[in-house]
């Protein structure tokens, strides 16, 4: 299963460190990660990533046998419990190589590389990985889950093991010449020949005669390959399985708005409101699951992702903006509601994720059998719940690994809630007031259950994002609990998560703070701190964006080709230091970075962000080009670039009446190539002028609050009556915007 390789489920945090495993701990033991943990007591003698391991595969000439997942991966627990857990299975690998554990989500730049290295060597992906390497790193065996034994044409350890083990003792000179071609294969793949560009690319990464920058038909190939592969019945992209891909979404509705392309937000609107009713939506707690299993979004991988929390509540935030459905911010609503309740760090910031699994079973926490709505609802509740929900009396859940039904259901709605009461013959009102009083005492009741495990670790870059989702919301929805959440959790990263330079660290567990952040780290969190200026128009987020923006370029940087490298030169310890640009499961730093850019360009007038800006898309254009839907994050990029763009200064006294009603106005719609400054009058206004020095002339108008609109580098005649301002930006040309729903 795929997407960028993904395949990942449930897991747990460190609740079964010692299960099925003997009294004495392994080198995890010291770490912090809850997926190095729930390893510890393994059998298997696990190292974590570090040169103590590489120091040990060279002095006992023993290859590595290299294993990456993370904490909520279903399958990367179940071969935990059939391999590394087992005793005879720990003993062949102890025998033949030195295991090193890794948490991808610890160490993505680890992942980023040895993921690579699988594709190039199976075409495909997932978690968990396995890479068996030698003494130096140089892998020469990939693949992903592996059973204990043999079975459906899928090898096994107890038979892989000794193969391995045969070809390193008397075949080594194979292995090694694997090795080799891999390594220049990786090498090739990442920087071009001898480490520079790629043959026939210039070194912007472009072909000799391609034009550098992605204009308007990148954008219409890319609609194109989605509505190629959207499914018309189900919403979504593609078959089963089926991912979210919020970005796709966000991409479509901005399509919407510079073509007036009515099918792209047809498309958005259908796949937004079929994971909203499926069963990979949380119908009880709240909450998005990971992904479907079907094609119907029914059948759900239940682990929950903060990444995608974030990247959701911004997807149904901006179709609210966009349509003005009351269904999209109730989405909103909701989600935060779960992301607050049980992913709150109590310092403010979030933790990672909620495992699938509980009590050895995936989804266990959160299925329901007939017998046990019976005797929790009442009997009006119960036939409710029952028409609603889908449920039948034996059960519609199958489990993945059998095939079969459990007598268990998950819950997913099939009809709208008028549609519903109509067949029922109740009022729409009734039937959602009658089925709130149900989900609460359901709700109450799965709280006695045993619940999925916790990833608690907090990281920076998922920090980022939940930061920008809950200031969107907060703009939007005119809720300031929301931007009271995402300040508290930036003053979490910023006084917990650096190091004494002031430089960022990637994650925080159990009072420690620690990795050297990575380019993701940088991106995401200038993203979130620009959502919370625009939502509170604080210039101190602004400032703090710049900053981190400024250090992002100096250390990530790649002066010969532009964009950005993963890692940071001082931190770089792998075989290649990567670049990335693809838009999986979450943007890549580039894309985000790259509208990053162009957004502070736009609110400081630094024409040298655009320009590094460009820069991004001059190095990736000829990659991107080749499939552009595979990089909806950057596709949006290219949409605010393209523009035509517009600025909003609104001059005047924060919390005043004046100046907030235009603030108002600026908040409401959908306007995805606006940005939006307020600069207080008097000396209070410095500081913005300071950071954007355009702004510094710009006045009040007879005493009160004033706005002054900006299009492609003019500025129109300041306002000061919002309905004015309203008339202004609700101005539809071609490329134009439409401000809100009618």
């Amino acid at each position: 299963m795929n997407e960028r390789g993904a395949r990942g489920g449930g897991g747990a945090a460190g609740d079964h460190a010692e299960a099925g495993s003997g009294s004495r701990p392994n080198r995890l033991i010291g770490e912090k990660s809850p997926y190095l943990l729930q390893h510890a007591y393994n059998p298997v003698e696990w190292y974590p990533w570090g040169e103590d391991a590489f120091e040990a595969a060279r002095r006992e000439d023993r290859p590595i046998f290299l294993s990456i997942g993370y904490s909520t991966c279903h399958w990367c627990h179940v071969m935990e419990r059939e391999s590394f857990e087992d005793a005879d299975v720990a003993r062949l690998l102890n025998d033949a190589f030195v295991c090193v554990k890794v948490d991808r989500e610890e160490r993505p730049d680890i992942d980023q590389v040895y993921m690579t290295v699988a594709q190039m060597m199976t075409g495909h992906g997932g978690w968990p990985l396995t890479i068996i390497m030698t003494p130096n790193g140089d892998p020469f065996f990939s693949g992903t889950y592996f059973p204990r034994e043999s079975r459906h044409g899928r090898i096994g350890l107890v038979d892989l093991v000794p193969r391995i083990q045969e070809l390193w003792t008397e075949q080594r000179s194979e292995a090694l010449n694997a090795a080799g071609q891999i390594g220049a294969a990786l090498r090739q793949s990442v920087y071009g020949e001898d480490g520079g560009e790629s043959a026939g690319e210039s070194a912007g990464g472009e072909s000799a005669g391609e034009p550098r920058e992605l204009g308007r038909a990148a954008l219409d190939q890319a609609y194109e390959q989605l509505s190629g592969a959207y499914d018309s019945l189900q919403g979504g992209f593609g078959g089963a399985p089926k991912f979210p891909t919020p970005h796709n979404l966000r991409f479509l509705l901005r399509y919407w708005v510079r073509t007036g392309e009515e099918a792209a937000l047809g498309m958005v609107e259908t796949t937004l409101r079929a994971m909203r009713r499926g069963g990979i939506y949380d119908h009880v707690g709240f909450g998005f699951h990971r992904y479907s299993t079907d094609a119907r979004w029914m059948l759900p991988h239940f682990e929950k992702m903060l990444y995608d929390q974030a990247l959701l509540v911004m997807a149904y935030t901006e179709a609210y903006r966009a349509t003005g459905r009351q269904e999209y911010a109730d989405t909103v609503v909701e989600v935060i509601e779960y992301v607050l309740r049980d992913l709150r760090d109590e310092g403010g910031a979030f933790h990672s994720a909620e495992d699938a699994d509980s009590e050895g079973r995936e989804g266990k926490f959160y299925l329901w059998t007939d017998e046990e709505l019976r005797e929790i609802l009442d009997p009006d509740e119960v036939a409710l719940v029952r028409a609603a929900f889908n449920v039948d009396r034996r059960g519609n859940f199958v489990d993945e690994a059998t095939g079969r039904r459990t007598g268990e259901n998950v819950l997913y709605v099939s009809r709208s809630w008028d549609r519903e009461a109509s067949e029922l013959g109740m009022e729409e009102a009734a039937v959602r007031a009658l089925l709130e009083r149900a989900r609460e005492k359901l709700f109450t009741a799965r709280q006695g259950r045993v619940r999925p495990s916790k990833d608690d670790k907090v990281l920076t870059d998922w920090n980022g994002l939940m930061v920008a989702a809950l200031a969107q919301a907060a703009a939007a929805l005119e809720r300031p609990d929301y931007l009271e959440a995402a300040v508290a959790a930036l003053e979490f990263i910023g006084t917990r998560m650096v190091d004494s330079e002031g430089r960022l660290l990637h994650r925080y567990r159990d009072g420690e703070a620690a990795i050297p952040a990575f380019a993701e780290d940088y991106a995401f969190l200038v993203w979130g701190l620009l959502e919370a200026y625009e939502a509170s128009f604080d210039p101190s987020f602004l400032g703090e964006a710049l900053r981190l923006n400024e250090d992002l370029l100096e250390r990530f940087w790649d002066d010969a080709r532009g964009g950005l490298y993963q890692v940071a030169a001082e931190a770089d310890e792998l075989p290649v230091r990567g670049r990335e640009i693809y838009d999986g499961a979450v943007p890549s730093a580039n894309s985000v970075a790259m509208l990053n850019l162009l957004r502070l360009a736009r609110l400081t007038g630094d024409a040298e962000l655009e320009r590094r800006a460009e820069e991004i898309e001059a190095s990736f254009a000829a990659r991107v080009r080749r499939a552009p839907s595979a990089h909806t994050q950057l596709m949006i990029a290219v949409d605010f670039r393209l523009g035509p763009s517009r600025e909003v200064v609104i001059v005047g006294e924060p919390g005043r009446a004046d100046t907030e009603a235009l603030a108002s106005v600026v908040r409401r719609g959908f306007r995805p190539r606006t940005v939006a400054l307020l600069r207080p009058a008097g000396d209070a206004g410095r500081e913005v002028a300071r950071l954007a020095p355009f702004t510094e002339h710009m006045k009040e108008v007879d005493g009160r609050a004033a706005a002054h609109v900006c299009r492609e580098h003019a500025c129109e005649r300041p306002v000061a009556d919002p309905n004015d301002l309203e008339e202004s930006l609700r101005e539809k040309d071609r490329g134009g915007e439409p401000n809100e729903a009618e």
